[in-house]
Parts: structure tokens; sequence; C-alpha cells
């Protein structure tokens, strides 16, 4: 399923009921949504963004993002200071390093 908003979900099929069941993801917040076909599920997801960010609205609360761009790692202090080292080396600066060894590995991981 395609984005919505910044938004996506996990959908699972439930056999015994014949519908499709989804989650949004990324927010602590339980936003669900069901249809008994792919183009009701399609406008099920969109309404349940929808609902949720009028909500958030009406509430005065920020709406939670699934990403943001933003995460936290922790490491060795002796690996921290070599990959500040390699990414001194190549001219970048630390995030701009870390972040083209992660592309290459997605790249190479599609």
């Amino acid at each position: 399923m395609k984005e919505y908003k910044g938004y996506s979900a996990n959908i699972e099929y439930n056999s015994e009921a014949e519908i499709f069941l989804g989650k949004v993801l990324g927010t602590r917040d339980v936003v669900t949504f069901q249809g008994h076909s792919i183009e009701e599920l399609k406008q099920a997801f969109k309404d349940s963004v929808d609902n949720y960010l009028e909500l958030c609205l009406y509430l005065e609360e920020d709406p939670e993002k699934h990403f943001s761009g933003k995460f936290v790692v922790r490491i060795s202090p002796d690996l921290h200071r070599n990959i500040f080292y390699a990414a001194k080396q190549s001219g970048k600066s630390l995030n701009a390093w870390i972040a083209d060894i992660f592309t290459q590995k997605v790249v190479s991981l599609s």
C-alpha cells in the first residue's frame, strides 16, 4: 500500500472473516482500518489517517510521524571515533558520511 500524507500501514488478511485489516504505523495511538476489497481498504486507510489528523488538530496535539529522519544509535566510543575520522578523511560531515553508507547498503539490498 502506498503512503498517504507521510503515513504507511501494516495490512493483514483475515480469511475467516474475509476482510483486510490495517494498522497505521508510527503512532503511539492505535489507528486501524478495514475493508473487504482493495479499493475499500485504500479508502479506509485514507479516512483513518484524515480522522487521526483531525483529532490531533481538535486536541491541539502534534500528530506523530512515522519517520522523522532522525534516530539515535548507540555504539562504542572507539567505533564513534573511527567513523568520525573516516568521514573527515572523505571530506564529509559525520551525518553525510553515514547517510551515504546507509544509502549504499540499502541500494545493494534492492
